[in-house]
């Protein structure tokens, strides 16, 4: 009769492993499921912001491209206006 007692108790305790063994493998499952989940979500808004950056890098190159321009025509306004000082000098000179 004790035999008959200590196998249901060691049935008992292996069923009772079994189930909990069943819970961990479900919740592994389920933080596996949340992870890819997050994962996809992360890749999306990756691919997101690396659109972004390179949209941002085109405007950069040409607000780069159109100071360069203003600086070019700053520095030929900058000469033809010392030019007319020059003239305006040689003409009051003159007088």
């Amino acid at each position: 009769m004790a035999s008959k007692v200590e196998s249901q108790l060691a049935f008992e305790g292996s069923s009772s492993s079994f189930q909990a063994l069943e819970e961990k493998i479900f919740r592994a499952i389920e933080m596996l499921k949340a992870a890819r989940v997050e994962k996809a979500a992360a890749e999306q808004e990756l691919a997101a912001v690396r659109e972004l950056m390179e949209s941002q890098s085109a405007e950069v190159e040409a607000l780069r491209s159109q100071l360069q321009g203003f600086e070019e025509e700053r520095a030929q306004v900058r000469e033809r206006v010392e030019k007319l000082l020059g003239d305006v000098d040689a003409l009051l000179d003159q007088e």
